[in-house]
């Protein structure tokens, strides 16, 4: 698909164009910073743009505030008594130093205990703890799809784990193929779910539209409390869309 981009501001907001091969335009408003980023069919100009996002100017700032209010992680520096999260509950790190393989283990319901070899740099000790992320992720990420495949009844032709700077999940349709977001290791479990379902059903929607909400509401009933707890859920440290 072809695509351009293009940014304009529109009462002192930037705003993202993004043209390409499409019906119908789509304007967003996206995390962390409420960045607005608007899909449009190739021959829609930037004055039409400018009017759409016009009319929804104050939805945009609305989107903004939230953003803008939602609480931050700090910077990770992977040391002992450091606060780290996984499947929404808080784990203190301790950090163990000793000669053999580098692991994560979660004890007493309460630690996160990283084993390391002596002199182990920060940026070794992060990439342990999210390959711990990542594993977990996806041995949970396979048994959901499992259970959900056959109920939305659309099968991914492949799906992986990923940082990604702006979005929780993200679906390619002609390929069928699903990207979910390394953070959500770090999430409430039904976060997860929503996005995968999210994604499984943009293989039979892939806009957000009344019929879009209409098949959410029949596969996953509580889709939108679990969608305001990840809104309510802090970011990371480093920027990551939806």
């Amino acid at each position: 698909m072809s695509t351009s981009n293009t940014t304009i501001k529109v009462s002192g907001i930037s705003v993202q164009i993004l043209r390409k091969k499409i019906k119908n335009l789509h304007l967003g408003v996206y995390p962390p910073d409420g960045i607005v980023r608007v899909s449009v069919p190739q021959h829609i100009t930037n004055e039409n743009v400018r009017l759409a996002v016009i009319s929804r100017l104050g939805w945009i700032k609305k989107q903004q505030e939230a953003f803008k209010n939602q609480p931050r992680q700090t910077e990770r520096e992977y040391v002992s008594g450091e606060s780290h999260y996984f499947l929404g509950k808080r784990y203190l790190l301790k950090v163990i130093e000793r000669y053999g393989k580098h692991e994560v283990e979660l004890k007493n319901n309460s630690k996160m205990l990283l084993y390391v070899q002596p002199g182990t740099s920060r940026q070794n000790r992060e990439l342990v703890i999210n390959n711990w992320y990542r594993q977990n992720l996806k041995e949970t990420t396979a048994t959901l799809l499992k259970k959900w495949e056959p109920k939305v009844g659309k099968k991914v032709q492949s799906w992986g784990i990923k940082k990604m700077k702006t979005k929780w999940g993200s679906c390619n349709i002609p390929a069928k193929r699903i990207w979910l977001n390394l953070e959500l290791a770090k999430k409430p479990s039904e976060c997860l779910e929503y996005i995968l379902v999210h994604e499984l059903v943009h293989l039979h929607e892939r806009l957000h539209n009344d019929n879009f909400k209409q098949l959410m509401d029949k596969y996953l009933p509580a889709w939108r409390k679990s969608r305001d707890i990840l809104k309510r859920e802090p970011l990371a440290y480093e920027t990551w869309e939806y």
